[in-house]
């Protein structure tokens, strides 16, 4: 650990994947907040995220759900992967919505962790829940590479 607290920990493994992660700043995601197992990210829908249905795609609710899940189990510096994840689409994301995907740890025992995120809008509507099984590789850490 950088100064032996956890929450910095989780502070300078946040600013070293963000540096790194395409995929969730392409879409425009933001890390707002983290800590020891949970993490907090948001997303404004955007006109290319609509479907045909002008909805925001459900895989990329998906994605907004599996990054804060990336965020909340990497948190310790531990490498991890997702093992398998499910969601359910409880309502659609629209247009000019801003979504914020709210993640926290479940359980964590050994190399496997479980994961629950909740997806809601800007009016605190739940628009999605998801569960993610994570599962520590070996590997260099953020903070000894």
């Amino acid at each position: 650990m950088a100064d032996g607290s956890p929450q910095r920990t989780a502070e300078i493994v946040r600013d070293r994947m963000y540096a790194n992660d395409r995929a969730s700043k392409g879409l425009g995601m933001r890390v707002v907040e983290i800590g020891p197992g949970r993490a907090t990210l948001v997303m404004a829908v955007r006109e290319d995220m609509l479907n045909g249905h002008d909805l925001c795609h459900g895989g990329l609710i998906a994605t907004l759900a599996d990054s804060a899940f990336a965020y909340a189990c990497n948190s310790y510096d531990v490498p991890t992967v997702a093992s398998s994840f499910a969601v359910d689409l409880l309502a659609p994301g629209r247009p000019g919505d801003v979504l914020t995907a709210r993640c926290h740890e479940v359980s964590k025992a050994g190399r496997t962790g479980v994961y629950d995120c909740e997806v809601s809008n800007q009016r605190g509507e739940r628009i999605a829940v998801f569960r993610g099984r994570s599962y520590a590789i070996k590997g260099k850490t953020v903070l000894t590479d």
